[in-house]
């Protein structure tokens, strides 16, 4: 191993179990993103002879900042301020931090904010644009911050209802021989945003509001010849429309209405990747006033780090 080096001293000691995480995991997270030896000891960093020492020092002058002003860091905040130091953003991603612009308050009380630069972004869209298209990989929120602001405009009464739409690739949109009504079909492909609603509103209060037709649910297939005003309508994995699909979907849009398109143009499970009707809209769609495109990045992915980890060598492949 290389000499070990100091590289920065905690402005507050106290901060030091906050920082290293149980069992030294946020360390060991910092290591394996940076690639080079980083040991914390009391108040004390130390890193490789040849590792950056400018970078460890507005990496923990950064976390010891958050902290002071009573942030709880989790994992994926540590690979947030990372990725932003790196790409020159750290300014911006502090300033999302710092002003904490809700998304919403979940049925416990809990307040959700947006973690990332990308995700501030997207909700700034989300207000302004009567249609946003979230793309990237999976675990960036594009779909459970859609959720939730649909939900938060329902609790405002600023919507009458929320539309729930997604295709599906694996029955080909042919789902007769399943069993049960239209939302027994479909139930299994919309689960993670029941699950995200259930969060806002309660599992009872969700189940009502299916019931008296407030949050609906439909297969792609069905919203051929509607018109939908005062609501915001949400379709998930729309890599797996076809353009034809995806005209169609677009051309629901009513009055009053918010659209939210969301999708990860690297899992298209169609049988051509080529005939996609998300790659098609995000390529004929852009510029078009009142059309908002948001592109997620692995850094912002909220699921356990190890996603990111898996996310990075996949492109690393790719480019391979």
């Amino acid at each position: 191993m290389d000499k070990l080096n100091v590289a920065y001293k905690l402005v507050n000691e106290n901060h030091e179990r906050k920082i290293a995480g149980p069992e030294n995991s946020n360390i060991k997270l910092i290591e394996e993103v940076l690639g080079y030896k980083v040991i914390l000891t009391h108040d004390t960093v130390l890193i490789e002879d040849t590792a950056n020492i400018a970078e460890i020092t507005e990496i923990f002058s950064t976390i010891e900042e958050l902290l002071n002003n009573s942030f709880a860091l989790s994992a994926i905040d540590f690979i947030n301020i990372i990725a932003s130091i790196k790409n020159n953003t750290i300014d911006k991603l502090k300033q999302i931090y710092l002003n904490k612009e809700l998304i919403v308050t979940l049925h416990t009380g809990k307040p959700v904010y947006p973690k990332t630069i990308n995700q501030a972004l997207y909700l700034q869209n989300l207000k302004n644009m009567n249609m946003v298209f979230g793309i990237g990989p999976a675990g960036t929120g594009k779909t459970y911050i859609a959720v939730l602001y649909a939900a938060n405009l329902l609790k405002l009464h600023l919507v009458n209802k929320i539309v729930l739409v997604r295709p599906v690739v694996e029955a080909g949109e042919k789902l007769g021989y399943l069993p049960g009504d239209i939302k027994e079909k479909i139930d299994p492909y919309l689960i993670p945003l029941y699950d995200c609603l259930e969060e806002v509103f309660s599992k009872q209060v969700f189940e009502k509001m299916l019931e008296k037709g407030t949050i609906e649910i439909a297969p792609l297939a069905y919203m051929r010849g509607r018109t939908l005003n005062n609501s915001v309508i949400i379709l998930d994995e729309a890599q797996n429309t076809t353009r034809t699909q995806m005209k169609m979907f677009l051309t629901r849009l009513g009055f009053d209405s918010k659209m939210i398109i969301t999708g990860d143009v690297t899992q298209i499970d169609l049988l051509s990747k080529k005939n996609s009707g998300l790659i098609e809209a995000t390529k004929i769609l852009d510029k078009i006033k009142g059309i908002g495109f948001v592109k997620f990045e692995k850094c912002d992915v909220m699921r356990n780090p190890l996603v990111y980890k898996i996310i990075q060598r996949y492109e690393e492949n790719d480019k391979n």
